[in-house]
């Protein structure tokens, strides 16, 4: 699986917990981060060939664990390569279904917020509720940074969630999977009455119904090996992990790697 940076690692938590026994790639593009800076055109490039990397390493299924890489690319990833991948949306069809007011927000980044496929989803979804969807600049980034509990942190998610409040919805689904790491902070910036959505757990449960398709799964009883790669700085992707633990976070223990050479 992969991701622009450790946002990604909230679906590898999920993942792991799942498939103990299957070996896990991780590659963080951080050398790329944030792609929702980025034209499309470019994380397409960039989607593809960390995709060529992890087939090397004899990835079976790709989890594309970024919803602006998926918003962007995986179309274009499912067309040229002969692997199966899963990727990510945001949560608007849980959320709609959840609502008691028929009013649900989404917090996307940027890029998310222009694709093409978050209005799909919003045609698809949101014909019976109202959607609000608010772009977040920057909060991804405090992430990357591993800046998930500190004042400057929590005034952006409490101004990016007082429009939620604002709009009166009750659901606000979280659209960039480096939230996943802030939920505890947006729900108490969101208020006991609006219930905050993340999916990761469900685009792990997505993978492990797409691995089964594919045939018998290898059972190890030492359980599976999980393999961190980064495009960027590996001692900062090594601190930014540590920083996550350290805040509560299940990262399953694993070997850091430094790509090859042609790999970067």
């Amino acid at each position: 699986m992969f991701d622009s940076g450790v946002g990604g690692l909230a679906v590898l938590i999920e993942t792991h917990r799942l498939l103990p026994d299957e070996d896990i790639l991780y590659y963080a593009d951080s050398a790329y981060f944030p792609y929702g800076s980025r034209p499309p055109e470019q994380i397409r490039e960039r989607a593809a060939a960390v995709t060529r990397i992890l087939l090397d390493r004899g990835a079976r299924l790709i989890v594309v664990a970024c919803n602006t890489a998926t918003s962007a690319a995986i179309a274009y990833l499912r067309e040229t390569f002969d692997v199966p991948f899963v990727g990510m949306e945001p949560a608007l069809k849980p959320a709609a279904e959840r609502t008691l007011a028929g009013k649900v927000a989404l917090l996307v980044t940027p890029q998310t917020a222009r694709g093409q496929k978050l209005a799909a989803l919003i045609d698809r979804y949101g014909a019976e509720v109202a959607v609000r969807t608010i772009a977040a600049p920057d909060l991804a980034e405090r992430v990357e940074a591993g800046a998930i509990d500190d004042p400057a942190t929590r005034a952006l998610v409490r101004a990016y969630v007082a429009p939620v409040r604002a709009s009166g919805a009750d659901v606000l689904a979280l659209g960039c999977t480096h939230y996943a790491f802030l939920r505890s902070m947006i729900e108490e910036e969101a208020g006991d009455g609006v219930l905050v959505i993340e999916p990761s757990a469900a685009v792990a449960r997505q993978a492990v119904r797409v691995l089964d398709s594919l045939g018998p799964r290898e059972r190890r009883a030492s359980g599976g090996r999980v393999l961190y790669l980064t495009s960027g700085n590996d001692a900062a992707f090594a601190a930014v992990r540590a920083r996550l633990e350290a805040a509560g976070a299940a990262l399953p223990p694993g070997v850091a790697e430094v790509p090859r050479a042609e790999e970067g």
